[in-house]
């Protein structure tokens, strides 16, 4: 478990840096003499790197060791935080900005390959759930923790404070991380990683320009179609290629396949966008100020954190499937929930929607993180890691776009200049619906799916 604990903390610092700058963005763009909107190219480069990169990271694991790899990309994450912080200028600081999202890809998919490849099955669910809660709290309170910070000192220390967390981290990864390796070395694929960075960047981008609140219909459309092609042409390419940089095999395991292409990219889709809309509406919607929307959205917050302490008790008594399928409902159901949330409805009632949604929503991402693993060979955790790396990535971020694609299709179709409390309600009733369809392959799972790692065993039907 400590393994587990030293790899959720590097995560932790990962996600939080790409959500922290959003509430820095105005001062940052004082800073370098620019937009404020031109900024966000901050964002978006980040996040472009870590998905074009992270296809290599399973073969640099296996060529220097999954270790040395994890300590050398917080060290350059570390590094790079240090350039954010010193950037003089905007082309230097985005330079710097590409060059730590390269970083945090190494970090994520080596991370919970380490994990992985040092948990027995037995222990896994316990280990995995350490990894879980990053990716549940770091878009939450990064926002306003950059607000905080940018009011408090300035934005430069956003960067500046992971500087000793980087060199802390580097040091426990050498102490207690053993450096695995593969016994045999292969030749990197190198149609098959650019195919694959062209695909995901273009794809990333797409999905960016679709969720700025100023659509460019035309680049996103055709950012995304030259993602389509590429997928197609990479999916081909690594079906058939002997020593493919992703092994795309492993999406023969159909607990894996459910967790991260069918059910649980829909369901991470659909829970990503509470983040996201959240605050917009409590700030444009409602008109309350940023630290009131905080207090809320701390509400939000402390439901994730509460609920991680009875998940694993709840899944070893009824199992993975009855867990997803049920809980996936109340997921859904909380989320078009929100869009009852107004200035006018008792806080009491507010409090317990933003409760419910915080809740279900860690409950489902850990539900599906263990399902990914529960029937992963030993040999296929490598690739296994790699690829619910690149499709927590994807969907989390076409949750987002879709947020705000429903968000300006309703505001054009009640023909209004700005945003409205309706086209909020109509984008969380939306979301809800895109939820819920992933209960059709959470109920085609077996009964007794992922039992193995949680303990559930279903009761046997007599004769």
């Amino acid at each position: 478990m400590r393994i587990a604990l030293i790899v959720a903390c590097a995560f932790f610092m990962e996600s939080l840096d790409a959500t922290i700058i959003v509430t820095a963005l105005p001062p940052m763009a004082e800073s370098f003499a620019t937009s404020a909107s031109r900024m966000s190219l901050g964002i978006t480069a980040y996040a472009l790197a870590t998905a074009a990169c992270i296809p290599a990271s399973g073969w640099l694991a296996d060529r220097v060791g999954a270790r040395n790899l994890f300590a050398s990309a917080i060290g350059i994450f570390t590094l790079t935080s240090a350039a954010c912080g010193a950037a003089p200028s905007f082309a230097t600081f985005i330079v710097a900005r590409i060059a730590q999202g390269a970083a945090a890809a190494m970090m994520s998919p080596v991370g919970r390959l380490v994990v992985l490849r040092t948990t027995e099955k037995r222990d896994l669910m316990q280990a995995l759930s350490m990894l879980i809660w990053p990716a549940l709290f770091a878009p939450v309170i990064g926002p306003p923790l950059g607000g905080f910070i940018t009011s408090a000192a300035s934005w430069r220390w956003i960067f500046y404070v992971n500087v000793p967390l980087g060199l802390a981290g580097i040091g426990l990864v050498l102490a207690f991380v053993p450096n695995q390796r593969a016994a045999e070395r292969t030749a990197f694929d190198g149609r098959g990683f650019t195919l694959l960075a062209v695909a995901l960047g273009c794809l990333t981008y797409g999905l960016d320009a679709i969720g700025t609140r100023e659509i460019n219909a035309p680049l996103a459309v055709g950012l995304i179609a030259a993602a389509i092609v590429a997928g197609i042409l990479a999916v081909r390419h690594l079906a058939t290629s002997p020593r493919p940089v992703v092994d795309l095999r492993v999406l023969r395991v159909r607990t894996f396949f459910v967790a991260c292409v069918s059910g649980g990219a829909l369901s991470r889709a659909a829970i990503s966008t509470t983040p996201f809309l959240l605050p917009l509406m409590f700030e444009v919607g409602f008109g309350l100020s940023p630290v009131a929307a905080g207090v809320l959205l701390l509400i939000y917050m402390s439901a994730n954190l509460g609920m991680k302490a009875v998940t694993n008790p709840i899944l070893r008594r009824f199992g993975m499937r009855s867990v997803l399928v049920v809980n996936g409902a109340i997921a859904s159901a909380s989320i078009a929930a929100c869009a009852l949330i107004s200035p006018s409805l008792p806080w009491v009632l507010s409090g317990a929607i933003l409760l419910a949604a915080g809740a279900s929503r860690s409950m489902q991402f850990t539900g599906i993180t263990f399902i990914a693993f529960a029937d992963i060979e030993p040999d296929e955790r490598a690739p296994a890691s790699v690829l619910s790396s690149l499709a927590q990535q994807i969907s989390m971020g076409m949750g987002v776009a879709v947020g705000a694609l429903m968000l300006n299709f309703s505001r054009l179709v009640r023909h209004a200049p700005t945003l409205g409390i309706e086209d909020f309600r109509i984008a969380f009733v939306l979301a809800a619906l895109l939820g819920a369809f992933a209960l059709i392959a959470y109920g085609g799972l077996a009964p007794d799916a992922g039992a193995e790692i949680s303990g559930h065993r279903p009761p046997v039907s007599p004769g």
